[in-house]
This record gives structure tokens, C-alpha cells and sequence, in this order.
């Protein structure tokens, strides 16, 4: 392994950075003088630090474009300060002193990695390297065949080394790594020949196969996981997540202690069915609305930013033919005027071509007046068909939560009649059904069972206000978010479009006014 004792280890600072970009900067005139005036490390696209004797990785989060990094041959213990290095594509960290693979969770974009000649044991998180095609792992201490199953997940790894490693010397091992990661082209610098992929498949198929069948179920259900989430998410954006069934209804009781104990009195249950079957009918009436309203709001949105992008995109196409026209004038009068050597003439074609630049900033500004009314305009009419959309969800969810309170009043009342019956009972001693201790306590005086009945009562009420407040909190606070974005969106593109005719025509006033006629007449 690379140990440089005898060297102080080095500190990755400013100054190593900046020597070392300006070593590798080019050499002609150019260059020389990016020497000169420094050159900005987020320009930077290739970094060499290799033979420096670093200990640890930092301060290259400037390096933000940087495409390839250098840093073999160092004394590197641990892979980190690499997370603001998202455009890496090439990573050399071989010789070091490296145990462990990690911190390279956000190089998305690597292709080519070499930890060669380290210390490291185990291969894996390299999960988010999804574009990885060369792989240099030689000179380890991995020892685990079965690791080398990990790199499966990898599709476009076509390069891999692990000699030097203890996993080499087994006996089967090109065929096993053959077999088990049959895209790859070349191993430990060898290309991997037709014979050798055939006995690899001869002598590993049956496990091979059990392992694709595995990765099959796998992926099934990964890909079921996934189709619920967006699922789910679709809901969430509907505002009526978890009222498809009776998640609601679970939840009012899944913390009411009193309604589980009084569930034991004889013809509750039967009572509890009843009412959930009811209440959830109604949580599926909120959830189709709900997600009815989700597409017709989606059906708005739509059709809105449509109508703003076809506005936009026909005032653009006019802006575009008014400037065309302008040049084609523009060029020949500059050149008309170029050659003019009458003083008289000169002053007129200048004061001419002067209106003409006003007369085309007036009909820009006028065009871009007319596309800010029309959009004004427009967004005003989606602000109050989204009010009326959301207000009209709302009223409905309001009604539809109200037959959950009548419902659970309903409740309330059937389940006060049986506790009071049930007591009448015990204190007269007529009372067939064995009930556990914790119940029956509840019945020591009518108070403390009415209690009871009114706290779960008091659960249930809570949940259904709860959920309530959720959706309508939610869903007013969306538009209001959206409304604010669509507004604050104009303010920003009338800003750059007035910043374009502004930055256009102070251009062509300034090739107008650089046009002296003392320097014509030399």
C-alpha cells in the first residue's frame, strides 16, 4: 500500500489548487495571461493532484464543471468532499490507503473509476453510479466472491480489474465473474474470449439462472412499490390520500382505548360494522370527487399555461419580424451613412436613423404592453376559474365530513343507549355475557361509563375535524402557492423581455452613435 512517511502529509488548500490549475493551464500567450488574471476553478474541467501527499480530500467544491480528477498516489484514508463534483466522469483515487468505498453517492454522471492498489475489503455503494463503465479494483484485500454479484446492477460495465486481490486465486474465478457479469468485455486487462464466456455459462448456468429468477422477483417488486408510490403521490396531489378505504375510520379507533373496551358489550360489534361500512362509503365518495376535481384542475392548468405560451410565442414571432425588418434598414443606412460626406447630409441620415431606432423601441415596448394585458388578462380569468374549482371541492368536502359527524353522532347516541342498558343490567344482576375486568370496571357508576362513551365519542370527532382541516388547509394553500408563482412568473419574463429590448437597442444606437464624420472624412 502507499505510505509516504517520510514526507509531511499536505493539506488540500487554495494555494495547491491554484498552483496546480496553473501548472496544467495552457502555455501560449493565452494562457500566460489566465496566469495573469487567475482563473476561476468552477472553469476548470480536468484537476492533476497525484504525488502531492495528501491526506485529505477538501476544497474542491469550486471545481463544479470538473469532468476528471486526478488524485492517485496519495495517502488518502477516506472518499469524501467529492459531493459538489456531480459532472465527474473520470476518478483516479488509486494508491492510496482507502478502506472502504462511499462519497461518491451524488457522481451520477462517472464512468471511469480507479481505486487501485488501496486497502479496501468490500465492494459496494456505488449504488448511484448508474453510468459506470471501467472499474479498477486490483491490488485490494476483497475476498468474497459472492461480492462480486453487487456489480450486477451496473448495465454498462464493460471493464473490470480485481487482480492482486485473494479473490483472484481462486480456482474458478474468471469463470465465475464471467458467468455472473456476462456484458463485460475485459478482465484484469484481458478481453474475455467466446470460449471462455461458453464455459463460464456451462459450469454456472443452474445458479445463474436461480439468481435471474431472484432478481426477477426483485424487480417486480420493486417495480409494484413504485407503481404504489406514484400512486399514492397522485392521491397526495388530489388531496384526498388515504380516504380510499378505511384508513380514516382505523385511525379513530386506533387510539381510542375506551371505544376497544366498550366494543366487548353485546350487539356492539354488529353496531361497529354497520357504521364503518356507512362511513366508508363516504370516504370513497370524497375520494372519487376528489379525484375528479384533481383532473379538472390539471384540465385548467393545462389549458392556461397553453393560451400563455401561444400569447407569448405570437408576440415573440412579431417582435422577431419587426427587428428583421429593422436590420435589413439598419445595415444599409450605417453603410449609407459611412459613405455620406456631406457634413449636412450626415447630421440628416443620423437624426433619420435615430427616429427609426425610437420608432422600433416603440413598437416593441407596444407589443410587449399588449402581450402584458392579454396576460393580465388571462391569468385574472384562470385566478378566478381555480377559486371557483377549489371552492367548489371544498363545499363538498365540508358536506361530505358532515355525514361523517352525523354518522358518528348516529353512533354516539346507539352506543350511549347499549353502554346504559348494559349497566341497568349488571346492577340487577341480569347481565348472561362474561366481560373482561378492565370493561367491566367502566360500569362502576353511570357517570364513568357515560364518560367512557362520551371521550371516544370525543376521538372520533377529532379525527374527522382533523382530516377535514388537513384537506381544505391544504388545497386553498396550494392555490394560493400556485396563483403567487403564475403572477410573480409574468413580473420575471416582463423584466428579461424589457431587459432584451433594452440591451438590443442600446446596441444598435451604439454602433449609430460611434459613427463620427471627422473620423469618416480620414
Amino acid at each position: 500500500m502507499n505510505r509516504l512517511c517520510d514526507v509531511e502529509p499536505r493539506v488540500m488548500d487554495d494555494e495547491m489548487l491554484k498552483l496546480a490549475v496553473g501548472e496544467q493551464g495552457p502555455r501560449d500567450e493565452a494562457g500566460q495571461l489566465a496566469k495573469q488574471e487567475g482563473i476561476l476553478f468552477k472553469d476548470v474541467l480536468s484537476l492533476q493532484l497525484d504525488f502531492q501527499n495528501i491526506l485529505r480530500i477538501d476544497n474542491l467544491w469550486q471545481f463544479e464543471n470538473l469532468r476528471k480528477l486526478q488524485l492517485d498516489n496519495n495517502i488518502i484514508e477516506k472518499i469524501e468532499g467529492l459531493e459538489n463534483l456531480t459532472h465527474l466522469v473520470w476518478l483516479d483515487l488509486s494508491f492510496n490507503n482507502i478502506e472502504a468505498i462511499e462519497g461518491l453517492d451524488t457522481l451520477v454522471n462517472l464512468e471511469d473509476l480507479s481505486l487501485f492498489n488501496n486497502r479496501i475489503s468490500k465492494i459496494d455503494s456505488l449504488d448511484a453510479l448508474v453510468k459506470l463503465q471501467v472499474l479498477s479494483l486490483g491490488n485490494n484485500q476483497i475476498g468474497n466472491m459472492t461480492n462480486i454479484i453487487y456489480l450486477r446492477r451496473f448495465k454498462d460495465l464493460r471493464t473490470l480489474s480485481l487482480s492482486g486481490n485473494p479473490v483472484a486465486e481462486a480456482e474458478d474465478y474468471r469463470t465465475f465473474i464471467c458467468a455472473y457479469l456476462p456484458d463485460l468485455v475485459y478482465l484484469d486487462f484481458q478481453r474475455i474470449d467466446d470460449h471462455m464466456k461458453e464455459l463460464a455459462e456451462m459450469k454456472h448456468q443452474c445458479s445463474v439462472d436461480e439468481l435471474k429468477h431472484q432478481e426477477s422477483l426483485m424487480q417486480a417488486q420493486l417495480e409494484e412499490e413504485q407503481a404504489r408510490w406514484e400512486e399514492l403521490e397522485g392521491h397526495k396531489a388530489a388531496f384526498v390520500e388515504h380516504l380510499n378505504g378505511p384508513f380514516l375510520f382505523d385511525s379513530m379507533y386506533a387510539e381510542d382505548v375506551e371505544g376497544s373496551q366498550l366494543s366487548h358489550l353485546p350487539g356492539v360489534g354488529e353496531l361497529v360494522q354497520t357504521y364503518k361500512d356507512k362511513f366508508v362509503i363516504i370516504c370513497l365518495n370524497i375520494f372519487k370527487f376528489g379525484m375528479k376535481q384533481q383532473e379538472k384542475r390539471k384540465a385548467e392548468l393545462d389549458t392556461f399555461m397553453g393560451c400563455v405560451q401561444e400569447a407569448i410565442q405570437e408576440k415573440q414571432e412579431q417582435g422577431k419580424h419587426e427587428i428583421a425588418k429593422f436590420e435589413e434598414k439598419h445595415l444599409l443606412t450605417l453603410s449609407s451613412i459611412r459613405d455620406e460626406s456631406e457634413l449636412t447630409n450626415f447630421e440628416i441620415k443620423m437624426a433619420e436613423h435615430s427616429e427609426n431606432i425610437t420608432e422600433l423601441v416603440n413598437v416593441l415596448m407596444t407589443l410587449e404592453m399588449q402581450l402584458v394585458e392579454q396576460l393580465e388578462e388571462t391569468i385574472n380569468m384562470f385566478e378566478r376559474n381555480i377559486i371557483d374549482l377549489v371552492g367548489l371541492f371544498v363545499e363538498n368536502v365540508q358536506s361530505l365530513m358532515a355525514q361523517c359527524r352525523d354518522l358518528e353522532n348516529h353512533h354516539h347516541e346507539k352506543l350511549l343507549e347499549i353502554a346504559i342498558s348494559t349497566r341497568e343490567k349488571i346492577v340487577k344482576g341480569e347481565l348472561d355475557e362474561d366481560l373482561p375486568d378492565a370493561v367491566r370496571a367502566l360500569f362502576v357508576d353511570k357517570d364513568t361509563i357515560v364518560n367512557a362513551v362520551g371521550a371516544s365519542h370525543d376521538i372520533h370527532l377529532l379525527k374527522i375535524d382533523n382530516r377535514e382541516d388537513e384537506l381544505v388547509t391544504r388545497v386553498n394553500s396550494w392555490r394560493a402557492h400556485l396563483v403567487d408563482k403564475i403572477h410573480k412568473d409574468e413580473i420575471m419574463r416582463n423584466r428579461r423581455r424589457m431587459k432584451e429590448i433594452n440591451q438590443y437597442v442600446d446596441h444598435v444606437q451604439s454602433e449609430l452613435d460611434s459613427l463620427e464624420y471627422s473620423d469618416l472624412l480620414d
